[in-house]
């Protein structure tokens, strides 16, 4: 097992995208609005950390461990791969670097085409991330006809493509989730693995509306910081509405010895 990444649960036999409505669970959506709330007592009168972007040399022990995400998650050798994957962090923007990074190595192995979804949309960081423009994305995808690869944008030459947050939602404006379904649906035919930045599990129901529209979600966990009990109760709630926890990882992880040393350990 790796030091960074565990898995929680391997993934079983993938549901079948886009063949039932999104529906939550009775009780689910109280339970992240009570969870959203203790959350926001608990950081209260304190600003969010800036986290450092993991280095992606190939040298590095972050490279390393994205890379036996990649292969854990998406590489299986039979039919049942996941090709459609949410990240999401308990709290903050964390998921947003991993998905990116995430992308970054899937697209390197050669497997097929990528692309990341920016579906986060309280607060988008992929664009930033990725160096390019916040729109038009994914909002303006789900208010305009146009097919959905006019508002993927390739990054570099290679295998990568990126569908940004779009322009800010209009304030009090309910998740299309049926849009978005249709949406995501259009993109599994232009794209042969499809990753959704989520918004953060512990704050926002959308969450689990983009996990069940996914194949399985990764969660994003800071080191230091998030809380075990608050881990704990995300993986339920996500479980108890059907949505498929393929993996954790701890970002943003520091190391009390040297990382030549920590190698041969």
């Amino acid at each position: 097992m790796s030091r960074n990444f565990e898995l929680l649960r391997r993934a079983g036999r993938a549901q079948a995208l886009f063949e039932a409505p999104v529906v939550l669970p009775k009780g689910v959506e109280e339970e992240l609005v009570t969870l959203s709330e203790k959350l926001r007592r608990d950081d209260v009168a304190q600003s969010e950390p800036q986290h450092p972007t993991v280095d992606l040399a190939p040298t590095d022990l972050g490279y390393a461990e994205l890379t036996k995400l990649v292969r854990r998650v998406f590489m299986f050798s039979n039919s049942h791969a996941p090709h459609v994957v949410s990240f999401s962090s308990i709290t903050g923007n964390g998921s947003g670097e991993i998905c990116l990074q995430a992308g970054e190595v899937l697209a390197a192995q050669g497997c097929g085409t990528v692309c990341l979804v920016d579906a986060n949309l309280h607060s988008p960081s992929l664009h930033q991330l990725a160096g390019v423009g916040r729109s038009p994305g994914l909002t303006d995808a789900m208010n305009e006809p146009r097919k959905i690869e006019h508002y993927a944008r390739r990054l570099g030459n290679g295998n990568l493509w990126i569908v940004p947050a779009g322009p800010p939602p209009v304030e009090g404006a309910a998740f299309a989730s049926d849009r978005m379904r249709a949406r995501l649906h259009e993109l599994t035919k232009q794209f042969d693995f499809i990753l959704l930045n989520a918004p953060p599990g512990g704050s926002h129901t959308d969450a689990v509306l983009i996990g069940q529209m996914s194949d399985g979600l990764v969660l994003v966990l800071e080191a230091n910081s998030t809380r075990r009990e608050t881990a704990r109760t995300i993986k339920d709630v996500l479980e108890a509405a059907n949505v498929k926890i393929l993996g954790a990882i701890l970002n943003n992880r520091t190391f009390p010895i040297p990382e030549a040393i920590y190698h041969r350990l």
